[in-house]
């Protein structure tokens, strides 16, 4: 697969989408706080759930997913030049991985952001829609019994690829597998903090409440 000034481009733009620090930029503007000195300590979407409370960090879970979805959309522009179907299919993945590394390490706020879930979801949406439904089945399964994001999210992951190479209703292409299994590697080893806190029972379960934390930082 050849790569062009086109794909470069768009491979650039992808990484500057991903690294648009949503709930970075919403705590600054609209709370005058960094939500990276609270709760957690992480730039995603379940802290920003945690300090500023249901609605907004429904709004930046949806906010961080569309960055994935749109990262895919930009292999629009690639459609004619890249026509064999197997590269195309390369190239939205190279997309999205572009979007995924801008998400957790992002140009604009330090290299600091999230684990990268939200976005990876929208990724996962835009290529594979019916995966991720079972995928967010096993993720809601293992929340409601637990209240543990962090373990919903990584078994969501880890059932990706089994659900790539054993239950499409098309062969996979090698590439796809071989996506799934990195993000069954990825979404772990984002997560080795929480796993530590896990084993030692010290890990924090996800209470939604209608305001964050960060209402009473501002009274």
């Amino acid at each position: 697969m050849e790569i062009g000034t086109v794909q470069i481009i768009s491979l650039l733009l992808a990484y500057l989408l991903g690294s648009i620090p949503t709930s970075v930029w919403f705590g600054k503007i609209f709370y005058k706080i960094d939500l990276r000195d609270h709760g957690s300590g992480n730039a995603g979407a379940t802290n920003a759930l945690r300090v500023f409370g249901n609605k907004v960090g429904a709004l930046i879970l949806f906010l961080d997913a569309l960055k994935g979805v749109g990262a895919i959309a930009l292999s629009a522009f690639s459609v004619d030049i890249l026509n064999n179907d197997n590269h195309f299919v390369i190239f939205q993945l190279l997309l999205g991985s572009a979007a995924l590394l801008g998400h957790v390490f992002p140009v604009f706020a330090g290299f600091r952001g999230g684990k990268g879930i939200a976005t990876l979801a929208g990724i996962v949406t835009a290529m594979f829609p019916i995966a991720i439904l079972i995928c967010i089945g096993v993720f809601l399964v293992v929340f409601l019994l637990t209240r543990y994001v962090s373990m919903g999210s990584m078994l969501g992951a880890i059932a990706f690829p089994i659900v790539i190479i054993f239950f499409s209703s098309t062969d996979p292409l090698l590439a796809e597998i071989i996506f799934s299994v990195a993000v069954a590697i990825f979404v772990p080893f984002t997560h080795k903090k929480n796993i530590k806190r896990l084993l030692k029972g010290e890990e924090n379960k996800l209470v939604f409440r209608k305001k964050g934390i960060a209402n009473d930082l501002n009274k």
